[in-house]
C-alpha cells in the first residue's frame, strides 16, 4: 500500500475492513478498530463473521458479488460485534480490484458516526456549546447572587407563612450556582499533569470514598490484575474520573446493587489517528454495574453535554469525564443492556524507561 493509498485508508470516516477470499479479516482502518474495540494487529486472520454479525442471510449473496466483481448493498440491518447491542446501520460490500477474491466492508449507520466521534473526545461542536455556556455561566452568576440576597433581605420582614415562597427563591438560586460551577468546569480544568499512576491506588480511593456517601447502598468488587504497571496521567484527574462513574452507577441502580471495578491488560490495544501514527493504549478499567442500563433515546449520547437519563440530572458528568479521558489521549467507551452496563477506560503506560529510571534513583 501506498503512502497515498494508506493516509486513504486511515482517514476514512467509518469503519472499513479488508476481507480476503477465505473471509478472513487483512487489514482494518482505524475507525474499524474503534468500532471493534481491537487492534488491527490482532484482528488480522481473524473470521470476518466472528466480529461482526448481521441479521442477513449474506452468504450465497456475498459469493455472487465475489464471483461477479459486483458490489453488494445490505441496508437497515442490525449489525453488531458480538458485544453489546447491535446498531441499525448499512453494510457495504465491494470487491477489491487489484486483489482478486478480496472485499472491503464498509459499515456506515448514524448512530456510529456519532459513536466514533466521541470516542476521540469531546466533538467540536460541543467544545462550541461548552464556551457559549461558560461565558453565560458567568454572566448569569452574578445577577443568581443578587437574587439571593434580596429573597434572604425579604425574608426578615415576612410571615412564617410566607418564608416558604422566598426559601424556594433561595434554594432554587443555590442549585442554579451550582449547576453553572459545574459548566465553568470544562473551562478551568487544567491540563492534565502527567506522571507515573498506580491506577489501583485511584480506584481504591474512589472505591472508599464512593462506600462511605454516595455508593453506601452498593456492593463494590474489586477485579485487579495484580500485574498492571503503571498508568501514565494525572491521578487526581483520573480519581475524579472513577469517582462519576461510580456515583453515576450508584444512582441507576433500583435499591441496592454490584460495581466491578475490573482492570485488565491488552498488549495490542491501541488507537491509530488519521494520520497513520499510532497510540498504545493497553492499560484497562472496567467500571460494570448491574443496573437497568442507559436509556435507549440517549445511549448514543451519554458523552455529550447536558444530555442526561435523570430526571434532575445536569448531563455534565460524563461530558466532563470524556474531557478529562481525551487530554490524557486515552479512549472511553460504553456499552450497555439492562442488567450490565460496562464503562471502559484505556490508557497509556509509562514508557519503560520512564520506570526503570524511576526505580533506580
Amino acid at each position: 500500500m501506498s503512502e497515498f493509498d494508506e493516509a486513504i485508508w486511515n482517514s476514512l470516516p467509518v469503519p472499513a475492513l479488508l476481507v480476503d477470499p477465505d473471509e478472513l479479516i487483512e487489514d482494518i482502518n482505524p475507525a474499524a478498530e474503534s468500532f471493534l474495540n481491537a487492534s488491527a494487529k490482532s484482528m488480522r486472520g481473524v473470521p470476518v463473521w466472528d466480529k461482526v454479525t448481521v441479521d442477513a442471510p449474506l452468504e450465497n449473496a456475498l459469493q455472487r458479488s465475489r464471483d461477479h466483481g459486483t458490489p453488494l448493498f445490505v441496508n437497515d440491518a442490525d449489525i453488531g460485534t458480538g458485544e453489546g447491542p447491535p446498531i441499525q446501520g448499512n453494510l457495504k460490500i465491494a470487491p477489491v480490484s487489484n486483489k482478486p477474491g478480496y472485499m472491503l466492508f464498509l459499515i456506515t449507520s448514524r448512530e456510529l458516526a456519532g459513536r466514533m466521534t466521541r470516542s476521540h473526545g469531546v466533538k467540536s461542536s460541543a467544545k462550541s456549546a461548552i464556551g457559549m455556556a461558560e461565558m453565560l455561566a458567568h454572566e448569569i452568576k452574578n445577577p443568581l447572587a443578587g437574587i439571593t440576597g434580596a429573597a434572604q433581605l425579604l425574608s426578615m420582614n415576612l410571615e412564617a407563612d410566607d418564608l416558604e415562597f422566598t426559601d424556594l427563591i433561595v434554594e432554587e438560586s443555590r442549585r442554579i450556582v451550582k449547576l453553572l460551577e459545574q459548566v465553568e468546569q470544562f473551562g478551568n480544568l487544567s491540563p492534565p499533569q502527567q506522571k507515573p499512576v498506580n491506577i489501583h491506588d485511584v480506584l481504591d480511593r474512589a472505591r472508599r470514598s464512593a462506600l462511605v456517601g454516595f455508593g453506601a447502598h452498593m456492593k463494590i468488587v474489586e477485579d485487579y490484575d495484580p500485574s498492571l504497571p503503571l498508568a501514565l496521567g494525572d491521578a487526581d484527574q483520573l480519581l475524579q474520573v472513577v469517582l462519576n462513574l461510580l456515583k453515576n452507577a450508584s444512582e441507576a441502580a433500583e435499591g441496592s446493587g454490584t460495581i466491578r471495578l475490573h482492570t485488565y491488560y491488552e498488549h495490542s490495544f491501541r488507537m491509530r489517528r488519521s494520520d497513520g501514527s499510532g497510540q498504545p493504549l493497553p492499560l484497562q478499567v472496567e467500571v460494570i454495574d448491574d443496573g437497568p442500563g442507559l436509556p435507549q433515546d440517549i445511549k448514543g449520547d451519554v458523552f455529550d453535554p447536558f444530555i442526561s437519563g435523570r430526571e434532575n440530572g445536569t448531563g455534565l458528568g460524563l461530558a466532563l469525564v470524556s474531557k478529562i479521558i481525551s487530554d490524557h489521549d486515552g479512549l472511553i467507551t460504553v456499552d450497555s443492556v439492562p442488567g450490565r452496563t460496562v464503562f471502559r477506560i484505556s490508557l497509556p503506560r509509562v514508557p519503560r524507561e520512564r520506570t526503570t529510571s524511576s526505580k533506580e534513583s
